[in-house]
C-alpha cells in the first residue's frame, strides 16, 4: 500500500463511505417535526428517532473496535455497509409504522457504526506513515461535513419529497465496496476472545437507562441500577473485560468524560431542539429549517482544521475556552431574543456550530494526551461511547421537558400563545450547563501555551 496512487485512491473511497455513515446521525434532525405530525407523536417519543440510532451508533463503535483486532478490516466494513443498507430499506418499507422506523434506526445505527470505527484502523495499517496525519486531518473534515450538512440535506429531500426517502440515501454507500476490495487486503483472522458478558451488560446499562428518561418508569430506573451494578463489578473482576476499569483510575481522563457528558448532551440537545422551535414560533417547513441552519453547519466545516491548528499553538484550553464562550452566548441570544426574528436564531446557531466545533476539537486532543499508549484504544472508545450516548440523553431530556414532564412554566406547551417562552427556558439552562462543564474543563487541563 506504499504507491501513492493506490493512497489516493484509498483515501477517497474512505472519505466517500465515511460521509455517508455519519450523514445519518443528524439528516433526520429537521424532518422531526413531520414525522411527529404524521404519526401524531410528542416531543419525547418522536426523539426515539434520532435517539436510538445515536445509543446503537456508540455501543457499536466499541465492539467493531474490538472486533478490528481479530478479524479482517476488509470483511468487517463489509458487513457493517451491507447491514446498513439493508436495514435502510426495511426503515424505508415500514414508512407507515413509526415503531418499525425506530427499529430500522437502530439497525441502521448497527451497520454504519463499523464505517467510522474501522476505516481509522484501516488508515493506520496502511497509509505511510509520513502522509497519516493529513490523511486522519481530511477525514476528520469529511466528518465535520456530513455532520454539518445532514440537516441541509435532511430538508430538502423531506420538503421536495418524502422523509422516508432518507432511508434510501445510505444505499449509495454500496458503490465504494469493489473499489475498497481493490485497496485494502484481505486480512486473516487472529486468535482473541470478546468479552460477550461485558458487551451486553454495557448495551443493557445504556438501554435501559434511555427507555426510563423516555417511560419514567420505576422498574426501567431499577433494572438500569441493577445492570450498572453488575457492568462496574464485572469490569472489575473479569479476566479481560469488555471495559477495563484502570482506564479509570486517570483522574483527568474521569474528568474528561464528565465534561463530554455533559457538554455533549446539552449541544445535542439544543440541536433536536431548535427545529421544533422554528416550527412552533416560526411555523416554519423542513426545507426552510435546513436552509436556515445552512451557514452554522457548513462554517463548521471551515473551522475545524483551523481550531485543530490553533489549539497546536496556543493549547487545548485556550480552544475550548473561546468554543464554551461562542456556545454560551448563542444559547443565551436564544433565549432572550428569539421572539425578535428567525434570522437571530440563524446568527445563534453560526456561534453554537462553531463552537461546538471549536471545544470538540480541543476536547478530543485533550482527553487522548491523558491516555498511555496501550489504553488509548479502549479509552477514546469509551469516550466516544459516552459522547454519543450522552448526545442521546440529551434529545430525550429535551423531549421530556418539552413534554411539559420536567418542567411545570403555567404556559401551554407547543402553542403559539406561549411566544417561544418555553424554548427560552430550555436554551437558558443549557446555556449553564455549558458554563459550567466549561469550567470543569477549564481547570482540568489547562495548561501553559506550548514551547
Amino acid at each position: 500500500m506504499q504507491d501513492k496512487s493506490n493512497t489516493k485512491q484509498l483515501v477517497f473511497w474512505l472519505t466517500y463511505l465515511v460521509f455517508f455513515a455519519v450523514l445519518n446521525e443528524t439528516v433526520f434532525n429537521v424532518s422531526i417535526p413531520k414525522i411527529a405530525e404524521q404519526f401524531q407523536l410528542n416531543a419525547s417519543t418522536v426523539s426515539w428517532v434520532m435517539t436510538i440510532f445515536m445509543v446503537f451508533f456508540g455501543i457499536g463503535s466499541v465492539i467493531y473496535g474490538k472486533l478490528a483486532d481479530m478479524y479482517s478490516l476488509r470483511r468487517l466494513i463489509e458487513f457493517g455497509t451491507w447491514f446498513y443498507c439493508a436495514a435502510s430499506v426495511l426503515g424505508f418499507l415500514c414508512q407507515n409504522n413509526y415503531w418499525l422506523v425506530v427499529v430500522a434506526r437502530g439497525l441502521q445505527a448497527m451497520g454504519a457504526s463499523a464505517i467510522p470505527a474501522l476505516i481509522f484502523v484501516v488508515v493506520a495499517r496502511y497509509v505511510p506513515e509520513e502522509g497519516r496525519g493529513k490523511v486522519f486531518g481530511f477525514i476528520t473534515s469529511i466528518v465535520s461535513v456530513s455532520i454539518g450538512v445532514g440537516p441541509v440535506i435532511g430538508g430538502f429531500v423531506s420538503g421536495n419529497l418524502n422523509w422516508a426517502m432518507l432511508f434510501l440515501i445510505p444505499l449509495l454507500t454500496l458503490i465504494a465496496l469493489p473499489k475498497l476490495r481493490r485497496y485494502i487486503p484481505e486480512e486473516q483472522s487472529k486468535p482473541g476472545h470478546i468479552d460477550a458478558v461485558g458487551a451486553v451488560l454495557v448495551s443493557l446499562t445504556v438501554g435501559l437507562l434511555v427507555l426510563y428518561l423516555n417511560l419514567m418508569m420505576p422498574v426501567l430506573l431499577a433494572g438500569f441500577v441493577v445492570s450498572a451494578i453488575a457492568m462496574t463489578l464485572w469490569m472489575v473482576k473479569a479476566a479481560n473485560p469488555f471495559i477495563d476499569a484502570k482506564v479509570f483510575s486517570n483522574r483527568k481522563f474521569r474528568n474528561g468524560i464528565f465534561v463530554g457528558m455533559t457538554m455533549f448532551s446539552a449541544v445535542l440537545g439544543s440541536f433536536f431542539l431548535i427545529p421544533l422551535m422554528l416550527t412552533e414560533v416560526y411555523g416554519m417547513d423542513t426545507q426552510h429549517i435546513g436552509l436556515l441552519l445552512f451557514p452554522g453547519a457548513i462554517s463548521a466545516v471551515f473551522m475545524g482544521p483551523k481550531a485543530g491548528a490553533m489549539a497546536d499553538k496556543k493549547g487545548n484550553a485556550y480552544v475550548a475556552s473561546i468554543g464554551v464562550l461562542l456556545l454560551a452566548g448563542s444559547l443565551v441570544m436564544l433565549s432572550t431574543m428569539l421572539a425578535i426574528s428567525s434570522w437571530v436564531v440563524m446568527v445563534a446557531m453560526l456561534g453554537n456550530y462553531v463552537g461546538f466545533t471549536m471545544f470538540q476539537t480541543a476536547m478530543i486532543n485533550s482527553v487522548s494526551q491523558t491516555l498511555e499508549a496501550e489504553q488509548s484504544g479502549i479509552g477514546m472508545g469509551i469516550f466516544n461511547l459516552i459522547s454519543i450516548v450522552s448526545g442521546a440523553l440529551g434529545t430525550t431530556l429535551v423531549g421530556r421537558i418539552l413534554d411539559g414532564h420536567w418542567l411545570d412554566t403555567g404556559l401551554l406547551l407547543f402553542s403559539a400563545n406561549a411566544h417561544g417562552f418555553v424554548y427560552s427556558d430550555i436554551t437558558a439552562v443549557l446555556a449553564l450547563v455549558v458554563l459550567a462543564s466549561g469550567w470543569v474543563f477549564y481547570f482540568t487541563f489547562a495548561a501553559k501555551k506550548p514551547a
